[in-house]
Parts: C-alpha cells; sequence; structure tokens
C-alpha cells in the first residue's frame, strides 16, 4: 500500500537566524537608544554629582644592582607590588602619626610603572594639601624601604664573603702551624711535603686576599644604589578639568548603556520570537504578503510615498472586492488604526459604485469614536449586520489579536485580507490565526505588512507549484452559487485539511 504526501514538510529552520536577530534589534532601536541615552546621562551626573577626591603623584627614580637592558618589566612590577604592602603603608601612616589602619590606607594609593626604572604613586585625600603630604610620605617610605633592603642585601654578600675569608685564615694558620713543625734535617719525603704546604699556603693567601677585595666591592656599590634610588618629581596635586571628566564618565556611561540595551533587546528577540521579515511571516501564516505601508513615515517624502503606497493598496483591493459576489473583510493583527483607515479608504472607492456598508467588528473603538465626514460610508456594529441590504456591498473589519471571537470573523467576510504589523505577535500565534482561519472556511487573499523593515529584501511570496503557478492565497476564484443558495467550499492549503474518518487518513 503506497501513501501520498499532501504536502512537502519545510526546511529545518536555523536555531538562530542571525538575518531575524539584527532586524529585530534594529526595530528596537528606541530601546537600546534610550538605555543608552539614560547611561551617558548617568555617567555626567555622576561626574558632576560624585567628583574624584583631590589626588596628588610624584615619580620615584629606582635604581637597583640586578638592573639589565632587557629586562620586560619585572622588576618595576614587583616595585609597584611592594608598595601595595603594609608594611610601606604603616611605615608612611607613622611619618604621618595617623591611626588608620594599613589595609585601610592602602585603598587610598596606587602606584604605577611608568618605565623600568621610573615609579609614579598616586594618592588621595580629603584635601590637595592632604593628598600631597600622603604621597610624600609613601615616596619616603619606599624610599626608606628600598634603601634599607639594598644595605641588608649587601651586608649579607660582605657577610657571606669575609665568613668564607675567616675559613680560609684558620686553613692558613694550620697550614704555617705544620710548616713550623718541619725539621730542616727531614728526608726527601718530608722535604716533598714541605712544598707542598708553602704551595697550599701561598694558594690560600691568594684566595683571601680575593674574598677580602670582593667585599669590599659589594660595600662599595651600595652607596650608589642608594644615591640612585631618589624622588625626581616633588609630590604635587593633580590637575582635573571638569569638562574632560565629564566628557568621560558620559563615554564610559553611553557604552555601557548601548551594550546593556542591545543585550536586552538581543535577549528579548530570542524569547519573544516574534517575526519581523516578510519571508518568516508569509511562511507563518501561510499566505503570501500582496502589500507593504511604513508605519510612521517621518519626512515629507516618505510620507508622499506612504500615500502612493496607500492608494495602490486600496486600488488593489478594490480590483479584488469588484471580482467577488461574496464580502470581503479585513482583519488586524496589531494595527487596529491603519485598517480602518485601509478599510474607509476602500469603501470610499467602492461607493463611487454603489452603496456601502462598513461592519465594524474590531474590539476598539477606531471606528465607533471616529468623527463621520459628508460622503463618509455607513459604519454599523457587527450585530447590525445581518440587517445590511443585499444589494449594498458589505466590507467588514475585525481583529484576529488575542482574545478575538473566532466564530464572529465569518460574519465580518467569506474571503479576507490580513493587516499585520511585522514584529508584533509571535510565530505560535500567527500559526493559531492560520489554523483558526482555515477551521472557520475564511479563504486569505494575502497579507498586508504594516510597518515592515525598510531593508527587508526577503521574498514574501509563496508558490504552490512551478514557475507558472500564482502566488499562494490568490490563485483561488470567486466563489460561485451551488444548489440552493450554497456556495462551494472555497480550496484549503494541504496544511490545514483535517481528514475527517480513519479511512481518509489512510
Amino acid at each position: 500500500m503506497t501513501t501520498r504526501a499532501t504536502a512537502e514538510s519545510p526546511a529545518a529552520a536555523p536555531l538562530l537566524d542571525l538575518h531575524s536577530l539584527v532586524v529585530a534589534v534594529r526595530r528596537r532601536r528606541r530601546l537600546w537608544g534610550s538605555l543608552a541615552l539614560l547611561g551617558m546621562v548617568l555617567g555626567a551626573a555622576v561626574a558632576v554629582l560624585l567628583p574624584a577626591p583631590p589626588t596628588a603623584m610624584t615619580k620615584v627614580l629606582v635604581a637597583r644592582q640586578e638592573d639589565q637592558p632587557n629586562d620586560p618589566g619585572t622588576l618595576i612590577r614587583t616595585d609597584v607590588a611592594l608598595l601595595q604592602t603594609t608594611r610601606i603603608a604603616g611605615d608612611a601612616l607613622k611619618a604621618l602619626k595617623s591611626p588608620e589602619k594599613p589595609e585601610d590606607f592602602m585603598k587610598e594609593y596606587e602606584g604605577l610603572g611608568l618605565t623600568n626604572n621610573l615609579l609614579q604613586i598616586n594618592a588621595r585625600g580629603d584635601s590637595e594639601a592632604e593628598a600631597v603630604t600622603r604621597v610624600k610620605a609613601l615616596a619616603d617610605a619606599f624610599v626608606a624601604d628600598h634603601v634599607r633592603r639594598i644595605q641588608q642585601a649587601a651586608n649579607a654578600d660582605a657577610k657571606a664573603l669575609l665568613d668564607q675569608r675567616d675559613r680560609l685564615k684558620d686553613e692558613l694558620a694550620q697550614v704555617n702551624k705544620e710548616i713550623g713543625d718541619e725539621s730542616p734535617t727531614s728526608a726527601p719525603k718530608a722535604s716533598a711535603n714541605t712544598e707542598s704546604l708553602f704551595s697550599r699556603r701561598a694558594e690560600l693567601t691568594s684566595r683571601i686576599s680575593d674574598f677580602s677585595q670582593r667585599a669590599e666591592q659589594a660595600r662599595i656599590g651600595t652607596p650608589r644604589l642608594i644615591a640612585g634610588t631618589q624622588i625626581v618629581d616633588d609630590p604635587r596635586p593633580v590637575e582635573r578639568s571638569l569638562l574632560k571628566t565629564l566628557a568621560k564618565d558620559a563615554g564610559i556611561g553611553l557604552v555601557l548603556g548601548l551594550a546593556l540595551g542591545l543585550a536586552v533587546a538581543a535577549v528579548g528577540t530570542v524569547v519573544a520570537d516574534r517575526p519581523v521579515l516578510r519571508r518568516e511571516i508569509a511562511a507563518h501564516l501561510g499566505v503570501s504578503v500582496i502589500a507593504e505601508l511604513p508605519g510612521r513615515p517621518g519626512s515629507r517624502w516618505r510620507r508622499r510615498r506612504a500615500r502612493a503606497a496607500r492608494t495602490r493598496l486600496t486600488a488593489s483591493l478594490a480590483r479584488t472586492a469588484r471580482g467577488s459576489a461574496e464580502p470581503m473583510s479585513l482583519l488586524e493583527l496589531g494595527c487596529a488604526r491603519g485598517a480602518s483607515v485601509i478599510a474607509l479608504d476602500l469603501a470610499w472607492v467602492l461607493g463611487e459604485e454603489g452603496p456601502v456598508v462598513v461592519v465594524d467588528g474590531l474590539p476598539g473603538p477606531e471606528l465607533a469614536d471616529r468623527r463621520p465626514r459628508p460622503g463618509d460610508p455607513t459604519v454599523v456594529g457587527l450585530e447590525r449586520a445581518a440587517t445590511v441590504a443585499h444589494q449594498e456591498r458589505r466590507i467588514g473589519v475585525g481583529s484576529v489579536a488575542p482574545g478575538a471571537a473566532w466564530t464572529d470573523l465569518p460574519y465580518l467576510g467569506t474571503r479576507t485580507v490580513l493587516v499585520v504589523r511585522a514584529g508584533h505577535e509571535s510565530a505560535a500565534w500567527l500559526h493559531t490565526v492560520a489554523r483558526q482561519l482555515a477551521d472557520q472556511r475564511i479563504l486569505v487573499l494575502g497579507v498586508v505588512l504594516i510597518d515592515p523593515d525598510p531593508r527587508d529584501r526577503t521574498d514574501g511570496t509563496l508558490w504552490d507549484g512551478g514557475p507558472s503557478a500564482a502566488p499562494r492565497g490568490q490563485n483561488e476564484g470567486p466563489a460561485r452559487p451551488n444548489g440552493a443558495g450554497r456556495r462551494q467550499r472555497e480550496r484549503l492549503p494541504a496544511w490545514a485539511t483535517v481528514p475527517e474518518n480513519d479511512q481518509e487518513a489512510r
């Protein structure tokens, strides 16, 4: 037994469509633009209301025994780390006679290595004078600690050399004693031993002299290093420009706000899953996009283009309405006002050929509370739709937004055009709309997309066949009478049909 496929399964959609994500984030530019502006304002407010405390700085030249021309900066980073220790902080506090804890004082200053031998120290205070005093105490404490470490290292080296020299002196004294104990009338074997002792004494004397010289050199190099470590830039307050601080903080706030806004917009787009591209909207509704109207035309040129597009749409809908004896409706999703304007424009055009009645099925007051002008078409509520004469052409306006009464939609018209705002509802709700309209046997002629993305270049046309086939939603002809006032059932898309029994399903 063979089975016949009624429709091909669509290709698996990607987990994350970057094109749709970029378009959706760009449409939320008000959100991330507002957050960026808010961040800039908050940054500027912080610069004005919470100014940085007074700061002073000084520079210290650091001389070391281990300095090398190819040093990658390890030694100066070590000095910066040593500056941030409780020992130096405690020495500075002792010089300042301050009862503050070293741990707390360490948060008020910082070090920065400018070169391998130049260290900059910055300190904050309640006033400029206090900041200068603090940074001078820190510089003096650092220099004193550095000098102390140099002296300790030199003394340790000299002591080690002198200890070695003293051991050699003891050994030399032992050799001299052995030489003195030798008898002048000894045997030839004893004479050879005496020569060995004299050779050993000469070697020890040379080594003792070498260790003494090295100990002196270790002490001689210390004063040069001590003199080289000094304050080369006197402590002074750091000049701060309010304008520069304001610009910097505002720029940082702008960048952070923009990043936060883009992140929120991207996450909201992924979670909401609201189609924006015409390709996605057409695929979810199962019908082609036949026209587009801008949402908020700003400039004069855009308003002119919007009026021209609305005129073309009205003419196209009028031709569609004339080609069918059945009433046509406009069902909105997220654009009740736009659907009302389109319906009134269509009624104006068709009113030149005969009486037209607009049936208001909108849940809001877009049509009910409008001010009628001379020559406007008659607007009646859905409850009075049955009283409309058969000679009058009827145009229904309804809604398929969440909470819509689906069973009332056939009374507005059995042929409809969906007026959908891009990015207004989720993909799941678009599927619900398509399914409900199919269940109510309402033929969808096409989709009018409101406020589309101006950079959208995707194709919103769905095809039922090869190149010679017509777009889906426009290839069904007008319904013809069948029997006693009954009309033929419109051909529904294959995905919308439901088998009536198990045999048909098989």
